[in-house]
């Protein structure tokens, strides 16, 4: 027996705190009843689950390393027609999320997967998943600037965790930095950098955690191989 958001997540229909929230709405029925509390213990193997009148069936889980382009929507769809992450996985038989997001102008790394479960533990604050970030910004950080962005820079919605931050090529009037964060804020190393009095011109997400580029151009993707997976969820799931 598990836990009917625990179910719904594995099952790739939601995060684990979605499920929760579907559950919670009166969105889930299990053999025809509608259930609105959490910790309901189901039996896949028995039960007849629903969401939204939609059977939650145990799907193989797939995960794919996506290099997100700039001027792509991190969403399955968007109101504006803009270009979203969706169109780029038209081929694939499953129905993908976004692990996390990369804000519009932003390029690089992006998980996808069909898996609840993982992208809840990717993005738990908890397991301190780094993401290594190549910003190039305006002007030429001095030591005082690098020094704020590592101890942690005061923000709107509170003092970012420390984080690593390098140098890559200084040029005469804008620098590449590199800043390694665990913390996933929305648009954080963008506001990290404004407020040292460096704005982002371009930014890319090179690394999630032990994953990279790799020879990965945008718009391209390519699924996660058996050994990645296995370390992957050896960090999570141990």
């Amino acid at each position: 027996m598990e836990r009917l958001q625990k179910v719904i997540a594995q099952a790739g229909i939601a995060s684990r705190r979605k499920a929760e929230q579907l559950i919670s709405a009166g969105r889930v029925r299990v053999n025809g009843q509608t259930v609105t509390e959490l910790g309901t213990k189901v039996d896949e193997a028995r039960d007849v689950i629903e969401v939204d009148g939609r059977v939650v069936k145990a799907e193989d889980k797939h995960t794919y390393l996506f290099y997100k382009p700039k001027k792509v929507i991190t969403s399955l769809s968007d109101p504006r027609g803009r270009k979203t992450v969706a169109n780029y996985f038209r081929d694939v038989p499953v129905r993908l999320y976004p692990v996390g997001r990369l804000d519009y102008d932003t390029e690089g790394l992006l998980l996808m997967t069909n898996d609840g479960e993982l992208a809840n533990r990717l993005m738990h604050p908890r397991f301190e998943i780094e993401k290594s970030y190549l910003a190039l910004v305006q002007g030429v950080p001095n030591e005082s600037a690098l020094s704020r962005l590592a101890k942690g820079v005061a923000l709107e919605d509170g003092v970012t965790a420390p984080a690593r931050v390098s140098t890559v090529r200084a040029m005469s009037k804008t620098a590449w930095i590199r800043l390694v964060i665990h913390e996933g804020r929305n648009r954080q190393v963008r506001r990290m950098c404004e407020a040292v009095g460096h704005p982002v011109k371009k930014l890319i997400r090179e690394r999630i955690g032990f994953l990279r580029t790799g020879g990965l151009k945008p718009g391209q993707y390519r699924a996660l191989t058996v050994d990645e997976m296995k370390k992957l969820k050896e960090m999570l799931f141990s």
